[in-house]
């Protein structure tokens, strides 16, 4: 029997999946908890692989992936779930990721962030950074951000994505949502064209090249609240990164820029549960929060970005974190376990002393 990809989605989403691979060869693979399994014993056959692909796309979709062999696009799939799609070609043949992305949006509180995360979505202007690797939960984050302020302030919301994963429902806020390729030919055209279109708060998807995020460092300087992400796993690295891409000669205005403009960074990460209950999800996040202070504003100004890192351990106060407090929380809690809580950090000395130095703490009566 042929087998259909809305079988397949169902499936992936009724089994708490997170992504599904389809390549010739090979049977159809989903993702669980961050390991990967098959959801067949049946490889599937070249022309059995191009008809679960060619059944997401339209005219133009096809057109453009067989002129460019690569494709990003959405897939709703009607009371199950939307889910991003790649499609590229791997030894001569076509083969598709597709990334779960729920049927609705969750709230800051059923994400367990912390309260500094609800907090900085209440800012009147400026930027504010969602990083970290692929898989690690920036779009989810944000999409919980936006959609807190659309419960809560009346603001025109613009956003600029490739593709639109969440789709959202007007509550108090005007929303409108632009996809690349179909409503715009670039984030920095999109970008460009938003500030004419009376928004309040813009988010860009992701933070690509140079004239994107001059573009949006400038929306932020002129009043707007903008969101972003990159993928950078820590505060300073996301600093560094968005100088870096700037010729020397404008280093040091973009530094300034960024020293006013930017609000918070939260780099974040996904951790293997140790134990998960029934029903619970398999994975939980652990976040770098970065709040702009004075002190980080004059380090950011300055080029100092090698002690930020210090001054997120002193911020503790300000809400701030370091990844390494929060993947020793979650060890001390028995979330995580230390092995894991290893794999994903740099630091993997400062993690052991912050483990010891908690564990005497709440052994002290």
């Amino acid at each position: 029997m042929a087998v259909i990809i809305e079988d397949l989605m169902s499936q992936l989403v009724r089994d708490g999946g997170s992504d599904l691979h389809i390549s010739a060869g090979l049977p159809p693979y989903g993702r669980f908890n961050g390991q990967l399994r098959p959801l067949q014993d049946e490889p599937l056959s070249e022309e059995g692989c191009n008809k679960l692909i060619f059944s997401m796309l339209n005219n133009s979709q096809r057109k453009q992936l067989e002129q460019t062999w690569e494709l990003d696009c959405a897939y709703g799939l009607k009371g199950v779930a939307r889910f991003r799609v790649n499609v590229y070609r791997q030894r001569g043949t076509y083969a598709a990721c597709l990334r779960a992305l729920g049927n609705s949006i969750p709230s800051l509180k059923s994400l367990g962030l912390p309260p500094i995360v609800e907090e900085m979505s209440l800012m009147p202007k400026g930027l504010i950074l969602v990083t970290g690797p692929t898989g690690s939960g920036k779009t989810t984050t944000l999409a919980a951000m936006l959609e807190h302020i659309n419960q809560t302030r009346t603001e025109h919301i613009l956003t600029i994505e490739d593709p639109i994963e969440f789709a959202y429902k007007p509550v108090k806020s005007v929303i409108h949502q632009r996809q690349l390729n179909d409503d715009t030919r670039s984030f920095a055209n999109a970008l460009k064209a938003a500030l004419r279109e009376d928004p309040d708060v813009i988010l860009v998807g992701e933070l690509r090249d140079l004239e994107t995020i001059q573009l949006a460092i400038t929306a932020a300087e002129t009043g707007h609240l903008v969101f972003g992400t990159l993928h950078t796993s820590s505060a300073a690295q996301t600093v560094d990164r968005m100088v870096d891409v700037f010729p020397p000669s404008q280093q040091t205005q973009i530094r300034v820029q960024l020293s006013s403009s930017l609000v918070a960074v939260f780099a974040q990460t996904l951790c293997k549960r140790h134990n998960p209950s029934p029903g619970q999800f398999g994975r939980v996040m652990a976040q770098e929060i970065m709040i702009n202070t004075p002190a980080t504003a004059n380090l950011i100004r300055e080029g100092k970005t090698a002690q930020l890192y210090s001054q997120i351990q002193t911020g503790g106060q300000l809400s701030m974190q370091t990844l390494e407090k929060a993947l020793g929380d979650l060890v001390l809690t028995n979330q995580v376990t230390m092995d894991e809580a290893l794999l994903k950090t740099s630091r993997p000395e400062e993690l052991k002393r912050l483990v010891t130095q908690l564990s005497r703490s709440a052994a002290t009566p």
